[in-house]
């Protein structure tokens, strides 16, 4: 009698060595999955604000001179008009990189859905465990 008990516990903690085995691999997987959409997002971000920033350089430039002559012909020294300009670039082009760095923060790219389903599954084996 003793013998079939002990077989079946020891079969017991065979399936759950196997279905600990399982999770982890389809945490693995998980984990992959969503690296991969996180870096696909990175990149299509980066892609979009270089492209915005090659379209963006030849209006921006045609819009500033057209303020620098604007200012000029109000009365402004010409000198003090391109300087106004070129001070409105700036800020544009500062607003535009803070834009861009706030979406490639470590915490946007965080495995948010993995690190969460890895405590749900942690909270459930130290449940179990008890």
């Amino acid at each position: 009698m003793l013998a079939s008990n002990t077989k079946s516990i020891s079969g017991l903690f065979g399936d759950v060595v196997e279905q600990f085995g399982l999770l982890v691999r389809t945490e693995v997987r998980l984990a992959q999955a969503e690296f991969s959409e996180k870096v696909d997002e990175a990149v299509k971000g980066a892609a979009y604000m270089a492209a915005a920033g090659l379209v963006m350089i030849p209006v921006l430039v045609m819009l500033l001179m057209a303020l620098a002559i604007g200012l000029a012909q109000m009365g402004m020294q010409p000198v003090i008009s391109y300087l106004v300009a070129a001070a409105v670039g700036s800020a544009i082009s500062g607003v535009l990189l803070m834009s861009g760095l706030s979406r490639l923060k470590a915490n946007n790219l965080k495995l948010k859905k993995t690190m969460h389903q890895i405590h749900q599954d942690l909270a459930a084996a130290r449940t179990l465990a008890k």
